[in-house]
């Protein structure tokens, strides 16, 4: 689970800018979430780097990506194909589910299951669109996995859907690809590894708790991988592309990390 990092990490030294720190204070807490680095990284430390000036805002930027990258490459290095996270009762179950989008639920938009269609492209063989009707009827998996937001909050769902693995073959799909990227329909982009794509417990998820997943939590697909924090975990799909070309993220393109495996 998430930690923020030691709210020492944002007081300033003396000659450093505060708004600078302000500007900065995203990145550095998302790389400071990062295990491998945890009280390595501070901003009285880029001091000490040659020829780097922490009032400088684009070098500041710069190293702080860089570093956020180098992470997400080690992570990525890391990972476990077939290693399997913890599963939980029915009991602890919470239902609903939470919302979590980059907006408030209110500016949900419904999506219209009768005309909706799952868009494929890419290293595919069969690049069919499948509507709803037919991923209904697909053989489902069940995972209860906790859901772990990068904010610092959790809870335990209970998702039911396609394994997503089987469904890459069922399609075609180049496995040996780099990654699978999804649209939704609420602009949101996401790109998962292949090697996350075809771990065990990811899915395309249809339902919540036997129910069908309704608008607010992504219908009528969404991802759900247990191997993840929660933002890779796209809702309301509307397309998957398979591709060796990284495609970036909604998040990505803002600076943050890519691979968020947990």
């Amino acid at each position: 689970m998430a930690r923020s990092p030691s709210p020492s990490i944002f007081r300033p030294k003396q000659g450093v800018d505060q708004s600078l720190i302000e500007d900065n204070k995203k990145l550095v807490q998302d790389i400071n979430r990062r295990g491998l680095l945890r009280g390595t990284l501070s901003l009285g430390a880029l001091t000490m780097l040659t020829g780097c000036n922490v009032s400088d805002t684009d070098t500041m930027q710069s190293f702080l990506r860089t570093i956020s990258a180098f992470n997400d490459k080690v992570q990525e290095a890391i990972f476990r194909p077939n290693h399997l996270a913890p599963t939980y009762s029915v009991d602890q179950v919470a239902k609903p589910p939470r919302f979590n989008a980059y907006y408030d639920v209110e500016d949900v938009k419904p999506v219209d299951g009768a005309s909706w269609k799952l868009e494929l492209a890419g290293l595919i063989q069969d690049k069919r669109p499948w509507t709803a009707q037919q991923i209904y009827q697909l053989p489902e998996q069940e995972l209860i996995v906790r859901h772990i937001c990068v904010e610092g909050w959790d809870y335990i769902g209970q998702w039911e859907g396609v394994n997503l693995g089987q469904f890459l073959k069922r399609i075609g799909a180049d496995t040996t690809a780099k990654y699978v990227s999804f649209k939704c329909a609420d602009d949101y982009t996401e790109t998962l590894d292949m090697a996350t794509a075809l771990h065990p417990q990811t899915i395309l998820a249809t339902k919540y708790a036997h129910d069908p997943i309704t608008d607010p939590f992504g219908f009528p697909l969404r991802l759900r991988t247990a191997t993840k924090l929660g933002f890779k975990n796209a809702k309301w799909i509307t397309a998957m592309e398979v591709t060796n070309t990284f495609i970036p993220t909604f998040w990505s393109k803002q600076g943050f990390n890519w691979f968020a495996g947990i």
